[in-house]
């Protein structure tokens, strides 16, 4: 089974039955709503992203020439299987979070060896991308709720991702409010932009583009 074996021995401490509880009655959703008890402030929203927001943001990605994606915030996974339908069969992609249940779920259920879920913070993402074997990646997409973090938290982790990208990558967000926007025009070199109303609640959707 792929993914990440060390985030099964960090996420041991989770009460295992109310995890198969859920699970079994709610799927995918009750892991979400376990998760979310043990991290409520980086959840970005209660209902999943539509078809939609994920429609509009791969759009934009030239997916023949991918060969590292870096997924900030999977959760349970709902873009994150969008983004393997798309990935090249020699790419990868790296899914990063902080929650343990979030990562053991993923490393359970995700049976791609092109796929790695990874416990930590998307503030450590050239370490984790140098250690996956890569120098720079193609694309960044977070679900993060980028408006729920400290603005100086939320700044190191977007400095971050511009320096992990290669020239001609692109930082990718999906949200709720506009501070992910405007850090990105801040750090980007230009951006595209795009409001979904075919969301609950509606999205702002932002294409941060890394200079080629």
């Amino acid at each position: 089974m792929t993914g990440n074996i060390i985030a099964k021995s960090t996420a041991r401490g989770i009460k295992r039955g109310g995890v198969k509880l859920s699970t079994k009655l709610l799927g995918p959703f009750g892991v979400f709503l376990q998760g979310a008890i043990k991290e409520p402030g980086m959840v970005g929203a209660v209902f999943p992203s539509s078809k939609s927001t994920i429609d509009n943001m791969m759009k934009k990605v030239d997916w023949e020439n991918c060969k590292l994606v870096v997924e900030y915030g999977p959760g349970v996974g709902t873009f994150t299987h969008h983004l393997l339908k798309h990935l090249p069969a020699d790419a990868q992609l790296l899914a990063i979070d902080t929650n343990a249940h979030y990562v053991e779920h993923l490393a359970n259920t995700i049976a791609d060896p092109r796929f790695k879920a990874v416990l930590g913070s998307a503030t450590d993402v050239e370490r984790i991308v140098k250690e996956a074997g890569h120098e720079f990646a193609d694309i960044v997409i977070s679900g993060l709720p980028i408006s729920t973090l400290p603005e100086d938290v939320a700044e190191d982790m977007i400095d971050a991702t511009y320096r992990v990208l290669k020239p001609g990558g692109a930082f990718l967000t999906y949200q709720y409010r506009l501070k992910a926007r405007r850090l990105t025009e801040q750090a980007f070199d230009r951006i595209d932009k795009k409001y979904v109303l075919m969301n609950v609640p509606p999205n702002h959707l932002t294409w941060g583009w890394k200079a080629a």
